[in-house]
């Protein structure tokens, strides 16, 4: 299908702008997805001449821009806000630290990064959501469902004003469906688009990486919410396939300790079966880029993003245009 293959400057965020292009350029990617933070893209600069200039910077490295991410303003919409937050958020969205506060100018920022987008003429932003229950998740002390169905009803309360302005600006937002969102399988991405009524401007930036190891079908991902893929990651993870010394919740042992039972991996070292990803993705027709999350603990960055780009495209292939046995008929 000759879907182009970009480069999510997430885990590149030290770096500067300028030098995230030549490096991206350089890996060999079509076009890169910049992440709202570092240098990279500031929605509180982003004018019209601000947004010009960087996509100046990206077209004289030969880059093209499909989506602007913005996880970390974006988890703080929902959360329950802690000491973790100010770790990632700008100072003016942190403020004097109060819960409610962040919450609301998080939101406010959110309406910000939907204009934003507009300007640079993206069609999609990628990010979180944050969520009031995700540490309701294992029911100990007993959790009501009045509890959960009090959860999704603040993420409909906060995210449908932000929603709508997504709507307003001709721009959809792609919740990464992932652990400590208030979507992280596929029967809470579905209560997710009920509690929002299915809005048009909401759906997925459809990452795998982060269901496998749950033992979620992140296949069948793809087919149930076929018109809700707005953006797609490239991403892998390994697990285990004997008993290990911390589980899927990680033991509170960091990434790439060797105790753990999974791990991120550069795409193609992992148990992900991308290939079915691929075929399901034609299925569905969808078209848009491939974007590559590159995260493996054990890999230098640099080597894993070029290998990663050489693996994704050798990956993608064209649907078939007809039946294999066509030629088989007469006329």
């Amino acid at each position: 299908m000759s879907r182009p293959v970009t480069l999510f400057t997430g885990q590149w965020a030290d770096l500067p702008l300028e030098t995230m292009c030549e490096k991206t350029s350089s890996f060999g990617y079509d076009g890169i997805e910049l992440a709202c933070w570092g240098d990279h893209f500031e929605v509180d600069r982003a004018d019209e001449a601000y947004c010009k200039e960087k996509l100046a910077l990206l077209k004289k490295h030969d880059l093209e821009l499909y989506a602007i991410s913005t996880h970390l303003v974006s988890q703080a919409v929902c959360d329950n806000i802690d000491a973790r937050h100010q770790s990632i958020l700008p100072d003016y969205i942190w403020g004097d630290g109060d819960p409610e506060g962040v919450r609301q100018r998080a939101a406010e920022e959110m309406k910000k990064t939907a204009a934003a987008a507009r300007r640079l003429g993206v069609k999609v932003v990628n990010g979180f959501t944050g969520s009031s229950i995700w540490h309701l998740l294992y029911s100990f002390p007993p959790v009501s469902d009045d509890l959960i169905d009090k959860g999704y009803q603040d993420f409909a309360s906060r995210w449908i004003p932000i929603l709508d302005e997504f709507k307003k600006q001709g721009v959809r937002y792609g919740l990464e469906v992932h652990p400590t969102e208030i979507a992280f399988d596929i029967a809470s991405a579905e209560r997710a688009l009920e509690a929002v009524d299915h809005h048009p401007a909401f759906g997925f930036n459809y990452d795998p990486s982060h269901f496998g190891y749950q033992g979620v079908d992140y296949v069948e991902f793809i087919y149930r919410f076929s018109e809700r893929i707005f953006h797609v990651h490239i991403k892998d993870a390994k697990w285990s396939d004997v008993p290990t010394e911390a589980g899927v919740f990680g033991g509170h042992i960091p990434f790439g300790d060797r105790r753990r039972f999974w791990d991120f991996a550069s795409p193609g070292r992992g148990d992900t079966n991308l290939e079915e990803i691929i075929r399901a993705l034609n299925r569905i027709q969808y078209d848009g880029p491939l974007s590559v999350e590159w995260e493996d603990p054990g890999m230098d960055r640099e080597h894993g993003a070029t290998e990663a780009c050489e693996f994704v495209k050798d990956l993608d292939f064209k649907p078939a245009a007809q039946a294999f046995d066509d030629a088989f008929q007469k006329d």
